[in-house]
């Protein structure tokens, strides 16, 4: 590196500082992608086992009524594929703020917060028994909680950071008529000048 003159130019035939890089984050939409369908399946194992270990575990007859046995009916297996439909969804929208968001995962953060608290309280507005409500809403929650913490890993870890050139120094060009720029204060000659 050579030093410039105190008017930002080279030196007679040396070359001017190069310029700075700046930093600019990508993301690995095969990585994220996968990430999110591994996470769909967790999710719906998830669910699965939230609703066994409430009705047979713990005997508490949620999503369908106590004679249907530990696995329940067919809300058992509709909440099994919300789960993982919700999983999916999570990854689109985290693919959505990568792209376009400042500080993205710390929105998917709020946004699957909000999500989950909504879900949590939902059951509370049944009329179920409140054992019923309490477990259901529990349920929603582990389910909630494995979708962001798991998403947003993913998402951290699909993120590439890499250098792009920055501007060029600001160079006078004589030939072409270009002036640079300069700095503020630069030209400034004084009162009497």
């Amino acid at each position: 590196m050579t030093p410039n003159t105190p008017e930002g130019r080279p030196y007679p035939g040396q070359q001017p500082y190069p310029a700075p890089r700046r930093a600019r984050s990508t993301v690995d939409p095969r990585q994220l992608w996968a990430g999110g369908l591994a996470t769909a399946v967790v999710a719906g194992l998830v669910a699965l086992v939230g609703v066994l270990v409430c009705r047979w575990l713990f005997n508490i007859p949620i999503l369908a009524p106590r004679r249907d046995g530990a696995y329940g009916d067919a809300h058992t297996t509709t909440l099994v594929l919300l789960a993982a439909g919700a999983a999916l969804v999570a990854t689109l929208l985290a693919h959505l703020l990568l792209v376009s968001t400042p500080r993205p995962m710390v929105f998917f953060g709020w946004i699957v917060a909000l999500v989950t608290v909504i879900l949590v309280i939902f059951p509370f507005r049944t009329g179920a028994p409140l054992a019923q409500e309490v477990a259901t809403a529990a349920v929603y929650l582990v389910i909630g909680l494995a979708i962001g913490t798991l998403i947003s890993g993913v998402g951290e870890r699909a993120t590439r950071i890499r250098a792009v050139p920055a501007a060029p120094a600001a160079v006078d060009y004589p030939e072409s008529g270009y002036q640079s720029q300069g700095y503020p204060g630069q030209g400034y000659r004084g009162r009497d000048g």
